[in-house]
């Protein structure tokens, strides 16, 4: 008889195609130096972030290497602090929508009937909700809150388009051979939807989660610009919004407000770069030099 195993399409290996790639490695040495200066920059920062001093709008120098704010605080040192927090937000955020929308996606499509009718309903009513209100009234409410609290409210809001690509993607394989010899063998549900549906998903997954990635930090980062983060806890957000309130801009101190944004455009940049690395992996039309047979 025939196995499940032998019915599965052959997956590529992902990791030696995409590290083939000059995209794909600009991306991830951006996104190392990003994720190291989080690890290990606030202990190498030469002042305290919210220490201040007489130095007071200092432009970049010895002493203040990207300058100093309004109230002489050192801008590389909030720079270095706001990675880690930033990242970290953007990291558990991404990961916990991308969970929320395989555990959903994957299930709904699978199971099929009335479960999926109910979690295509669940996912289709936080589609049309408007994201950005919905986490501003949340982040207003919870104003205040902890990195922790900010990365599940976005986690909880962010999960449902993912979610429909998933579900989409296993109603086509719910019908393969391979799906169907594992069922017909008493495979249990959720060991054919882990071992045999979720590894044939995972290109789609990795790009949905960079994507979620990359949501995370921005809108952190604008919420943060809105005031409805914690001021006192440094990000890349709460330096635009400190640069903004005191008027950065008007007074002419560039390196106050330029350094943060530039390291969001870097960053969703690098993941980006990947991204499409991951796309070339995934549908092999978009690979450059390759003629595909039709």
């Amino acid at each position: 008889m025939t196995s499940p195993r032998s019915l599965r399409p052959r997956r590529r290996h992902p990791g030696r195609s995409v590290t083939r790639s000059a995209k794909v490695t600009a991306g991830l040495v951006i996104v190392a130096v990003f994720v190291v200066a989080a690890i290990v920059g606030p202990m190498l920062a030469p002042y305290s972030p919210s220490a201040l001093s007489t130095a007071v709008l200092q432009p970049p120098s010895w002493s203040h290497l990207l300058g100093t704010t309004q109230t002489g605080q050192d801008v590389l040192s909030q720079l270095l602090a706001g990675t880690r927090s930033s990242l970290l937000v953007g990291f558990l955020a991404g990961g916990g929508a991308t969970l929320l929308a395989i555990a959903i996606g994957l299930t709904s499509g699978y199971l099929g009937g009335l479960s999926d009718e109910l979690l295509s309903t669940l996912s289709n009513v936080f589609i049309v909700i408007p994201g950005l209100p919905l986490l501003i009234v949340l982040a207003g409410y919870l104003k205040g809150g902890s990195d922790l609290v900010i990365a599940l409210v976005i986690a909880a809001t962010s999960w449902a388009f993912g979610a429909r690509i998933l579900r989409a993607q296993t109603l086509s394989f719910r019908g393969r051979d391979f799906v169907l010899a594992a069922r017909a063998s008493g495979e249990s549900t959720f060991r054919i939807i882990v071992t045999e549906i979720l590894p044939n998903e995972l290109g789609i997954i990795a790009s949905g989660l960079l994507f979620s990635v990359i949501l995370a930090i921005l809108t952190q980062s604008s919420l943060a610009f809105l005031g409805l983060g914690d001021p006192s806890s440094w990000s890349w957000g709460t330096m635009l919004y400190w640069a903004q309130n005191n008027e950065a801009l008007t007074v002419g101190a560039w390196w106050w407000f330029i350094p943060p944004g530039l390291c969001i455009a870097l960053f969703g940049a690098g993941l980006a770069l990947c991204n499409f690395g991951i796309d070339e992996l995934i549908n092999p039309r978009l690979r450059t030099g390759r003629a595909v047979a039709r």
